[in-house]
């Protein structure tokens, strides 16, 4: 079984990709740690190093579910799952939920106001690029996920992400069982 979750920045990728890897007991892969060195997102691999790192990943796990995508630096990477499926949530939901993230990781302090009266950092004012960038080599964005999805060879499965871990798994293992 290979899936892969891709979505928009709060979709909550990485929470039900760890949830089914628990579930099934398969490998979880977060993109995320192919790209940056460590937690505080400020520094990132070179792509001959994510390149090795996702080769070796390959090669050690026949069965995986992959929150992320590795498209902007490997367009061939996890062509070869078994079901791709694309998250997405209202985005008043998405940004409270990124909002609650950031500060978690980095208190009330990492935020700002926006000329709106919005909280905000330079990170939440990317994630609001999402609809609007036009390039599929930018990452994390829907361009981005909208050609992997008019070019992917597996199956697709749209879901809406604001549904319980629990429904959210038995709908992707309903899928991948057909």
């Amino acid at each position: 079984m290979k899936i892969q979750l891709i979505g928009a920045s709060g979709t909550g990728k990485s929470t039900l990709g760890l949830h089914i890897a628990e579930k099934e007991q398969i490998k979880w892969i977060d993109t995320d740690r192919y790209i940056w060195k460590d937690e505080t997102f400020s520094e990132n691999y070179p792509i001959d190093q994510r390149l090795k790192m996702y080769e070796n990943d390959r090669e050690k796990f026949d069965q995986f579910i992959v929150s992320g995508s590795v498209f902007a630096w490997n367009p061939t990477g996890f062509d070869d799952r078994d079901l791709l499926v694309f998250l997405t949530i209202d985005d008043k939901q998405r940004f409270q939920r990124l909002i609650k993230r950031e500060v978690e990781r980095g208190g009330q302090s990492s935020l700002w106001l926006d000329e709106h009266g919005n909280q905000t950092n330079d990170f939440l004012d990317w994630c609001k690029t999402y609809y609007t960038a036009k390039t599929p080599s930018d990452i994390g964005t829907l361009a981005e996920h909208n050609y992997q999805i008019t070019h992917s060879k597996s199956p697709i499965l749209k879901l809406d992400s604001s549904q319980s871990l629990d429904v959210l798994y038995q709908l992707i293992m309903q899928r991948v069982k057909r």
